[in-house]
């Protein structure tokens, strides 16, 4: 997976978020976007994920030596992120199911190995609107994770899980980041990309 950026920039009205970004991601590596608050790294995350178009430069994918249109990325990620809305009115255990249909999982996991994963089996039929900030963020991680995509985008990744939730999140990440291009948006937040080898700063596109 590869993942090349040029002269890329992103703006709102008249005011510019990030500037002439060059920048290549490669699948034998593991990224960090770092910037403080409101310096573009959900943004730039967003364009990477092709939700958001950019306002001036390209970004081309490889996949598996093959050049993939914008437009056919989506197949080929997965990303979980704090705004990243569920469908509160599924169970748990619906919303794998619904997952599924879309995306294949990792050794061809069940439904009831990926609660186990989750280690929320006593909420395995209850509504996601009655999950607590934390359960919910487990959620939409696990299901980014387990996912079989060769690019995972995080964005703020540990937000609302306290500490064994940040643990779990380790081990999670140690079990299925082989062979993928995995990519962090993180505030300073050391423990959210520790097994990140590259990083991009924001600070420097302004």
């Amino acid at each position: 997976m590869k993942i090349e950026l040029k002269n890329l920039g992103k703006r709102y009205n008249y005011e510019w978020i990030f500037r002439n970004v060059n920048y290549e991601f490669t699948g034998d590596n593991n990224y960090v976007i770092m910037g403080a608050n409101g310096s573009g790294k959900s943004t730039l995350l967003q364009v990477i994920a092709g939700s958001l178009i950019p306002s001036e430069g390209t970004i081309s994918y490889e996949v598996n030596k093959k050049k993939n249109l914008s437009e056919d990325i989506y197949s080929h990620l997965s990303i979980a992120t704090p705004y990243l809305e569920l469908f509160e009115e599924f169970t748990l255990q619906e919303s794998i199911e619904f997952q599924k249909k879309f995306k294949p999982f990792y050794d061809n996991l069940e439904s009831k190995q990926i609660i186990e994963i989750l280690q929320l089996e006593k909420s395995a039929d209850k509504q996601l609107k009655y999950f607590s900030s934390g359960m919910k963020q487990r959620v939409r991680l696990a299901l980014a994770i387990v996912c079989k995509t060769p690019l995972l985008l995080l964005d703020e990744p540990t937000s609302n899980l306290d500490k064994k939730g940040i643990d779990w999140y380790q081990q999670l990440i140690n079990q299925y980041a082989e062979n993928r291009l995995i990519i962090v948006c993180s505030n300073q937040q050391e423990h959210e990309y520790t097994f990140c080898n590259k990083q991009l700063n924001m600070e420097d596109y302004k």
